[in-house]
This record gives C-alpha cells, sequence and structure tokens, in this order.
C-alpha cells in the first residue's frame, strides 16, 4: 500500500478534522495519548460546538494505556477525559478504556473481552504517535508484542520508553484492522523514525514497529510538521 505522507502547519488541527468526518459518518474512533494528540482533541472539541456534530452514535476506544490508576498523570484516560470527555460533557460518545490499574495481562484480557463483546475490531479511524524509537502504541523494539498475531491487546510488562511501568497494547493485527490509521508526529525529536518507519527507502523492521504497519493496514495517513519531516528526502513528490 501507500502511505500518504502530509507535511502540515498544525497536524493537530488536521487530526481534528479527520475525527470529525468520522464521527459525522457515526464510526468508531481509537484516541491515543501524547501532546499533539491532546492539542487535536480541543479542536475537535471546537469543532463539535461550532458544528453540532452528533456523537451518539460514535464510540471512543484507546491504543494503548499505562498501569496506572485512571487519575495519574502518566494516565492516558486522564489527558484523553480532562482534554476531550469532560468538555464534552453530556454530549459525549461512549467510551471504553483500558483499565490500567489491572495490570497489564488482567488489563488485557478485560480489553479484549470488551472488543469481541463489541464485534469488533471494528475501527473506522484509527489515532496513533510515534515514539522517537519508532515505537506505536505501546509495541516497542524488539519486543516479543511484535510477533502476537491472535490475540487484539497484550500486556506489556516493559515499556521501552519513559514512564516505565507495564503497560496495556492493541496489538499490530488489531491496529492494522482500521479502516484508516493516521499517525501523528511533530519535532525534530521524532523527524529520525518517521524516515526509518514511512521514508522513501523504509522497509518492514521490528527496530521500528510503526513500520510493521505498513504492509498490513489499508490505508496510512502520516501527519507532520516540517520539524519532523527534516529527515525524509525524496526525489520527487511524497505521496
Amino acid at each position: 500500500m501507500t502511505v500518504s505522507l502530509e507535511i502540515v502547519e498544525d497536524p493537530a488541527r488536521g487530526c481534528a478534522a479527520l475525527m470529525v468526518g468520522a464521527a459525522i459518518a457515526q464510526g468508531d474512533i481509537v484516541l491515543t495519548g501524547g501532546s499533539t494528540p491532546r492539542a487535536a482533541y480541543r479542536y475537535f472539541v471546537e469543532a463539535v460546538d461550532s458544528v453540532g456534530v452528533d456523537l451518539r452514535q460514535t464510540t471512543f476506544w484507546v491504543g494503548d494505556e499505562r498501569c496506572v490508576d485512571p487519575d495519574d498523570d502518566r494516565s492516558n484516560y486522564k489527558m484523553i477525559k480532562e482534554s476531550l470527555l469532560d468538555p464534552l460533557g453530556d454530549r459525549a460518545p461512549r467510551f471504553e478504556r483500558m483499565k490500567g490499574e489491572l495490570g497489564p495481562e488482567a488489563g488485557a484480557a478485560d480489553y479484549e473481552r470488551a472488543l469481541r463483546e463489541a464485534g469488533g475490531p471494528a475501527f473506522d479511524l484509527l489515532l496513533l504517535g510515534i515514539g522517537s524509537d519508532g515505537h506505536c502504541a505501546s509495541l516497542f523494539p524488539g519486543q516479543a508484542t511484535l510477533n502476537e498475531r491472535e490475540r487484539l491487546v497484550v500486556g506489556v510488562p516493559q515499556a521501552g520508553l519513559e514512564p516505565f511501568v507495564p503497560r496495556i497494547s492493541l496489538t499490530l493485527p488489531a491496529l492494522a484492522s482500521a479502516g484508516r490509521i493516521v499517525f501523528l508526529a511533530t519535532g525534530t525529536s521524532k523527524a529520525d523514525a518517521v524516515s526509518r518507519a514511512f521514508g522513501p527507502d523504509a522497509e518492514p523492521d521490528p527496530q521500528t514497529p510503526s513500520s510493521l504497519l505498513v504492509p498490513e493496514a489499508a490505508s496510512i495517513s502520516v501527519l507532520i510538521d516540517d520539524d519532523a519531516a527534516s529527515q525524509l528526502h525524496f526525489t520527487g513528490e511524497p505521496q
């Protein structure tokens, strides 16, 4: 498949527009953590306020979680709650959170059960960041979780980057099942990982987990700013 690389001034705003489109279509949206997604969620709330999007048939999921209490500052859920769910108030759609407080294995089993009971995965839009090491969700370079092909959700006993707490993560097959995957990256710290995962010479490599989605996913869009694109070298226009 062809990866769509889009170098834009504000990846968060572009992501919010895609979220609005998926919500209007009553789709299921998988959220992610990070500072750029946080900004995207705020833009999304502004759009819902101005356009009046009906979210009653939309479901929010999450791609990974840290095994901490839901009110811990390291929790993806806490960030999503503060930047997205609370501002939406009673307009917020159903949100299926990963219960990090259960621990990696019990939390993974609980989320897998929720996905299968909902008939999933049936994700329309899935948001991902990319780590400086090339990881996505909580699938880290060289770890055995990259080889999982039967389960939808796995426990990750040891994180590859800070914060060094156990995690819960969707697996590569679960991520790849989404109708559209959108990676978000800003800043020079992500430039090398973006190049290794999505550059013109990139190949699927377990040392760059994000690259493993390229041959498996139906559609991947990569929204990046100039700094994150600084190590991409094309002979023509990026596709």
